[in-house]
This record gives structure tokens, sequence and C-alpha cells, in this order.
């Protein structure tokens, strides 16, 4: 708990200003272009090739430096399916990666994850299980902690919360309204920061803190697990990811 309050402390201060009628967001806020290297922090996308990575290529692709995801009128699935990095199994970590997605278009990044079989889709070789930043265009979604094929929402935006059992997530904090949170996510260019440590995982979205995770489900929580981002069903869509790096502690 001593780490959660530090947390709590550090962030308080950014929450107030950012919920204050009539805030402007600061250009420093905004998503920029990586300049410079971050300490500890190292690409696991070259912006070239799918170099370390492994899904479809149906529906992924490398496109101006970007990783595309892309799910046309011809190639509708049936089933989530993601890309994911081979290059390890992170446990303690800080990701960071900027996205932009279509106005109906569903996604999200996964980590602490396991490919899994498929029900619907026994073909689909990339089917994925764990925990997820979610992303949609619409922003219903962005910054929610989704459990795919798992526990389901664990908190929504603008919540704290505690998984116990089998009980739904106690919500132990709201820190942001919900549309003023989304507010802030941009039609183009977002970047992402999630940090999962021990039992504690924080979503934040262009410099807003978006949803706080304490997960002491421990026979299901993941402790590792592979990262990977996703295409969902639906309609046809497009998302790119771009600048995707990770610290490891």
């Amino acid at each position: 708990m001593k780490l959660l309050f530090c947390f709590l402390i550090a962030t308080g201060a950014a929450r107030a200003q950012a919920t204050e009628p009539g805030y402007v967001p600061k250009q420093s806020d905004r998503p920029a272009a990586v300049a410079g290297d971050e300490p500890g922090f190292a690409a696991i996308f070259d912006g070239k090739s799918l170099a370390g990575w492994e899904g479809d290529p149906k529906y992924w692709r490398v496109e101006d430096g970007c990783l595309v995801g892309e799910i046309t009128p011809e190639t509708l699935i049936r089933s989530n399916t993601f890309i994911v990095w081979k290059n390890g199994h992170p446990r303690d970590f800080e990701l960071k990666a900027e996205f932009r997605i279509s106005a109906q278009g569903n996604s999200g990044i996964n980590y602490r994850s396991a490919i899994v079989a498929d029900a619907v889709t026994p073909s689909n070789r990339f089917a994925v299980r764990g925990y997820q930043f979610d992303i949609d265009g619409a922003k219903d979604y962005t910054g929610n902690n989704y459990e795919e094929k798992g526990r389901l929402f664990l908190a929504l935006r603008g919540q704290m919360t505690r998984v116990i059992g089998t009980r739904p997530p106690v919500l132990l904090s709201s820190f942001g309204d919900p549309a003023q949170l989304a507010a802030s996510i941009t039609p183009g260019w977002n970047t992402v920061h999630i940090i999962a440590r021990g039992n504690l995982l924080t979503h934040i979205l262009n410099g807003r803190l978006m949803a706080v995770v304490i997960d002491d489900d421990a026979p299901h929580r993941p402790a590792d697990g592979i990262i990977g981002v996703q295409v969902h069903v639906g309609p046809p869509m497009k998302v790119e990811y771009r600048n995707i790096r990770l610290r490891q502690d």
C-alpha cells in the first residue's frame, strides 16, 4: 500500500487540475513524436518490419513507420485476433506507445497475456487472454482495464478498483468524470503509458490517469506474459501503432 500511497500523492495535483472547468491541456500534455532516448526504455517495434512480432499477415502490416491492423469488408473476422511480440514475457514493466484508430475501430494493447485456443474460430492462431488497455474509435472504452477472455472489465475509465475473488471489482475511488477524461482523447495520435508492478496496474493516456487496478485475485491474476495488439470483431476498421517501447524492472 506504500507504493499506492506515493502514486496517489504524485498524481493528485495533476488530476485536480485536469478536472477544473475550462481546463485546456498544455502543449506538453499532448501526444508528440518521441524525442531522444528515455532512460531504460527500448524500442520493441523497429518501424520497418514485423521482425520480433507474429500475427496473421492478412490483418497486419507495416506502413509509414507504423504497425497497422486492418479489417476490410473482404476480411471480416468472427473472433478477435492479435499480433504478438515474441521476445519476452514481461512481469514488472512500463510500456509506452502511440496509436491512431478509425472512428468505428476497436483495439487494445494486451499485456501479461497468453495465446489461447479460440472456440469460435479454431483456426485463429492468435487469440489472446489477459489484461488489456482498451482502445476504441468511439471513445466508449478507451483507457479501461479489460481482461480479454477472462474476468472482463476490471476498471472503467476514472476508476480505481480492487479485484477480490469472483465478486465484481470493488470501487475504491473515482478520480475523474469519464466524459471529461474522454475529452482528452484525440482523433489523431494518442500516447499510452502502462505501468505494471506486482498487482498494481496503471493506465495513463495523453498524460491523464485513466484506470488503476489492485488485483488481489491471486489464483486468477497473471504474473507475466506476452504483449500484443488487437483487431476486434465488428465492422471494417483500421488501427495504427508506433513508437512502441518497453522498460522492464
